[in-house]
């Protein structure tokens, strides 16, 4: 009899000897830290896009900054004969070799920005495009049709199939 009542001591009173109702707490308790994992990996793979997206935002700034780099090299040897041809002229006062240089300077330009897919917009004697030319004045003309560019007042140029800078250009009205 006494050992009967050891036993019932060792026990508490309404405690269940099976380990079930330790299983789904356990499994409670993996679930929490597989959920606590996934929001931490969530967490790092958040910072490590943002790390990414701050990497590649300094650097497309960067290469913004030197892009014309290349470009600026090729303008150097033009500013380079501008400079001769000036020297040129001081020394031997010769008009006619200044316009020459200056010619040969304007090629040379012209071929670098061709290069660079920078061309000269035609307009004289053209139709009147209003997406390439701007207007500064309008005049009658006989020998031309209504909206056909009779002068050019200033060079527009295009980059690719954008404008850079329209041409300035005079319109014919057509006959009065």
């Amino acid at each position: 009899m006494l050992g009967d009542s050891i036993d019932l001591i060792s026990e508490p009173e309404g405690a269940e000897v099976e380990d079930t109702p330790q299983e789904p707490a356990s499994e409670m308790d993996q679930l929490r830290l597989e959920l606590e994992e996934a929001k931490n990996r969530t967490l790092r793979a958040l910072a490590d896009l943002e790390n990414y997206r701050s990497r590649v935002n300094r650097q497309m700034a960067e290469e913004r900054k030197y892009v014309a780099i290349d470009f600026m090299r090729e303008l150097l040897p033009i500013w380079d004969n501008i400079g001769r041809a000036l020297e040129a002229v001081e020394a031997t006062h010769n008009l006619e070799s200044l316009v020459e240089g200056v010619q040969m300077v304007h090629s040379q330009f012209l071929e670098v920005l061709k290069k660079h897919h920078c061309e000269r917009i035609e307009a004289k004697f053209r139709p009147f495009d209003p997406n390439i030319h701007a207007s500064v004045a309008q005049i009658p003309s006989v020998e031309h049709a209504a909206n056909t560019v009779v002068e050019e007042v200033q060079v527009g140029f295009r980059l690719f199939d954008r404008v850079v800078r329209p041409s300035q250009v005079v319109v014919s009205s057509g006959t009065e």
